[in-house]
């Protein structure tokens, strides 16, 4: 595994802001969002109470730079503040899902698209062309093997997990890899081909219980190098060859395709793209397994041109898909039809709250892999935020199956 001795580039926190007038009206505006709120405490910097509501999770503001990052960069601002220290709570999980259960109804919908006029739009250098897909992957996969390996499960799946009676974390994404094996229907003798590999959890879980051929591509080096290793270690050399290539680039015939969770990372003006491919590399009569976080379609038309702190510090370049624009992108480039589709979206906050807890566990690792207290709580928000948007089904998690006429 590959440790860092850095700060990775792109991570740096803004300065603290000083912009009077814009923190008036966010704190006006903050004051307002609160009274549509439950669920929730919330303490102003002064000790004061801004909503009562004894034995909620409780949000502290610690400093008046929560209000001057807010009143910046609206909801981007809310983050960096947390990263920053300007406010803690005594259950994120608990205060981010009271937001997140309000969402939709703290702003009317006609206004939701008028986003465009005061959020930041998504910056153009981050468009997944070949050579950006590269550089966007690399500045979260590439962090460090070791970071991942501190807080996922010794599968090291890292997508949304299918928990069953009595599974564990690692039990429930074995159940998962079988469930996108059905799906699939991958049969022994069978060549599958993976787009996304991750650390070949998946790769080495089909080639050895369903006795198929697996060629996973990948756009990682660092998770190219501890793929290999794990194919090697499984003794599966024989039955998976871990590949460094983006989607446009593969060639051959597959008798079935699988990609889990990498949607999300293709980029909106490249999904017809990326479709077309898993069409063109389809043996006819073939299928496909997709498994993607999706949005409700009314916040992905609000969302898509919009950059998003998750965006800015997690997964630059994502955009998560609704299930239409997947049938759009579908119908206007392939041949493919969803045949199937399994919603295991409330499957995901259980599996962020075991990734979170694990990770907290291990802050101190973490640091001395040459992190910092600020990617830590920076983490802690991201992990916190995918729990309460699973909890509160301000997003999904959808499993499809593909099928391309015979």
């Amino acid at each position: 595994m590959t440790a860092v001795t850095e700060q990775p580039q792109g991570l740096t926190l803004p300065p603290e802001p000083h912009v009077p007038a814009r923190a008036g009206v966010a704190r006006l505006l903050f004051r307002r969002t609160l009274t549509q709120l439950e669920g929730v405490e919330v303490i102003a910097p002064d000790g004061h109470p801004l909503r009562a509501e004894p034995g909620a999770p409780r949000m502290t503001i610690t400093s008046d730079a929560f209000f001057h990052r807010l009143g910046r960069d609206g909801k981007i601002g809310f983050g960096e503040a947390y990263m920053a220290g300007d406010w803690h709570a005594d259950d994120l999980p608990g205060v981010l899902t009271a937001f997140g259960r309000r969402l939709t109804r703290l702003i009317h919908p006609r206004l939701q698209r008028l986003r465009r006029l005061y959020e930041p739009a998504r910056p153009r250098h981050e468009q997944n062309t070949t050579e950006g897909a590269a550089r966007n992957v690399s500045r979260h996969y590439d962090l460090s093997n070791e970071l991942f390996a501190l807080f996922l499960d010794e599968t090291m799946a890292y997508s949304c997990a299918v928990f069953g009676p009595g599974d564990d974390l690692a039990a429930a994404q074995r159940r998962k890899y079988d469930a996108i094996c059905d799906l699939a229907r991958i049969s022994p003798g069978d060549h599958v081909l993976e787009i996304g590999t991750g650390w070949a959890g998946f790769a080495i879980h089909a080639a050895a219980m369903r006795g198929c051929r697996v060629t996973t591509a990948t756009i990682s080096r660092r998770q190219l190098e501890l793929a290999r290793a794990r194919v090697a270690e499984a003794g599966l050399d024989d039955r998976v060859e871990v590949i460094l290539r983006d989607y446009r680039q593969i060639a051959g015939t597959y008798e079935c395709v699988v990609s889990i969770e990498m949607l999300e990372a293709v980029g909106e003006e490249y999904w017809p793209g990326f479709f077309a491919a898993c069409d063109r590399l389809l043996a006819p009569g073939g299928t496909a397994a997709v498994q993607t976080i999706t949005m409700p379609h009314e916040r992905y038309l609000a969302s898509r041109r919009s950059s998003t702190w998750i965006q800015k510090y997690i997964f630059p370049g994502g955009l998560i898909p609704s299930a239409e624009a997947i049938d759009r992108a579908l119908h206007s480039a392939t041949t493919l039809r969803v045949t199937h589709a399994t919603e295991i979206g409330h499957h995901y906050a259980t599996t962020a709250a075991a990734w979170r807890e694990r990770f907290l566990a291990n802050a101190g690792r973490v640091l001395e892999l040459g992190f910092d207290e600020t990617f830590v709580r920076m983490w802690d928000f991201y992990l916190a935020y995918c729990q309460a948007g699973f909890a509160t089904g301000a997003i999904g998690d959808v499993q499809l199956r593909l099928e391309r006429p015979a």
